[in-house]
């Protein structure tokens, strides 16, 4: 759009008017302006879901011991393995380990899961299984990044960042992208959770469930008054830069923060507060447990629920570290050694909530419109570390995914007869984002940020979506 201006000697040359220009200019003021503006994206075509959840199991569950049973590994116990061994994160390689753990059929899918997961198993036929899952990172930092980012470093934008960036916020109260902290933050720290070097909107807000200030500073020490003054002090300053033609993406972006801030004051203590849920509710999740974690991951998960409710487009949720592993926080699920007491205790604190999310979804008509993430970075080695434990394995490991638009009670590529590699339908960490984009409405090659000369996406320039896992 144009402005035009006059003098006394003849119009003056026309220019382009920037948006912040056209948003103070307008009567509707700066909130909902920037709000229509947030909801006017639209999804390529028509999307399958709306929310997703990604329950991030930090630290590499072990997948021969979860949801890929491979029986070789007791029949050959203690002998070493009869293929190649890649270095592994300490090259302490011992002989073929079996799985602590029987597993059952579960569902009319008969989908095999571990007794570890007795409530998980409970919703096999909601699950799409994905037993050939690969990563090219070995170390945990890496890991954490390369499955949140599409890379395996620093300064590239969170999955939550690109599809708010994508498609823009449904709720102008609360952030589209939510990380429910009570875990912590894994390793390689807050970093994982940026927007990169799209704009600084997109990136996560960290929420801590457990806290009586669930967002830091998000009760004022002033009034409500004198917040709105000192908005509206900023807003004239902002006109005044506008005015200059000095229109700024990153000034455009710190005032929409501002907006989304003072909302969020009453948003966040309604969200938090649970005072409308039933007790059985809560006892589906466990938050009634006598496991402190497993109480606070319930809470976690029922949030996550509330969230979807509220058109938040992206919730992650972090694992609680284990009292008995203080050294182990940031990565709870990492046993090196003692492995059957470890992945007993993480399994405790996530298996009931989780199956209560998928339940309490589907009773109230949310499942359709929620695709729920259930993954680690990698997975475990199918020989031993030391006496009693696994090291890391990126070469094929097991995710589920759960909700609209994927397919139910059915299983996805395998790995070897010991668990060491993908052999069938390999999936990466590029194809798994396409196909999550796609769920949502969003052509992967088509979402695209200009950065440093080049033209940067989610999928990078490998992935691909997986048809077959789609209903």
């Amino acid at each position: 759009m144009f402005a035009s201006g006059g003098s006394g000697h003849g119009p003056a040359p026309r220019r382009a008017l920037s948006r912040r220009e056209m948003l103070l200019r307008a009567s509707t003021g700066f909130g909902m302006t920037a709000f229509a503006g947030l909801a006017a994206q639209q999804p390529h075509f028509s999307p399958k879901v709306k929310s997703i959840i990604f329950c991030f199991m930090s630290g590499g569950v072990s997948h021969v011991d979860s949801f890929d049973p491979k029986p070789r590994l007791a029949r050959d116990a203690g002998k070493p393995m009869p293929m190649p061994v890649r270095p592994t994160m300490f090259n302490d390689v011992k002989g073929i380990m079996p799985s602590p753990w029987a597993f059952k059929n579960y569902g009319q899918c008969g989908m095999s899961v571990s007794e570890l997961f007795p409530h998980m198993g409970s919703c096999a036929d909601d699950l799409c299984l994905i037993r050939s899952m690969t990563s090219t990172a070995n170390e945990h930092a890496q890991g954490n990044y390369l499955i949140h980012t599409g890379q395996p470093f620093l300064g590239f934008p969170n999955a939550g960042a690109w599809i708010n960036y994508g498609l823009g916020s449904e709720n102008r109260n609360l952030p589209g992208f939510v990380v429910l902290a009570s875990g912590g933050v894994p390793l390689g720290g807050i970093g994982m959770y940026g927007s990169g070097f799209l704009p600084a909107e997109h990136q996560a807000s960290l929420l801590y469930p457990e806290s009586a200030e669930a967002l830091n500073n998000i009760r004022p020490k002033e009034s409500d008054l004198q917040q709105r003054r000192r908005l509206s002090f900023v807003h004239s300053m902002d006109r005044q830069y506008a005015g200059r033609g000095a229109a700024d993406p990153q000034v455009e972006t710190a005032i929409r923060n501002y907006e989304t801030a003072y909302r969020m004051q009453t948003a966040v203590p309604e969200l938090m507060g649970l005072q409308g849920e039933t007790e059985a509710t809560k006892r589906l999740y466990g938050m009634d447990s006598a496991d402190p974690n497993t109480a606070a991951y319930a809470r976690q998960c029922l949030l996550a629920r509330r969230l979807v409710e509220r058109d938040v487009r992206f919730i992650e949720l972090t694992c609680l570290m284990r009292p008995a592993d203080p050294g182990q926080s940031g990565n709870p699920w990492d046993q090196h050694s003692v492995l059957k007491e470890g992945h007993t205790e993480m399994a405790r604190q996530v298996d009931q909530p989780i199956a209560g999310l998928i339940k309490d979804l589907k009773a109230r008509g949310l499942f359709e419109q929620t695709l729920i993430i259930w993954a680690g970075e990698f997975g475990r080695t199918p020989f031993a570390q030391g006496t009693n434990g696994r090291d890391h394995n990126p070469f094929g490991f097991s995710i589920w995914l759960a909700g609209g638009g994927v397919k139910r009670g059915f299983t996805y590529g395998q790995t070897d007869d010991l668990g060491y590699y993908a052999v069938e339908n390999n999936m990466t960490v590029f194809d798994l984002w396409a196909t999550v984009l796609h769920l949502l409405g969003v052509d992967h090659e088509r979402l695209t940020y200009r950065f440093s000369g080049r033209d940067y996406r989610l999928s990078d320039v490998h992935g691909r979506v997986i048809r077959d896992v789609l209903s």
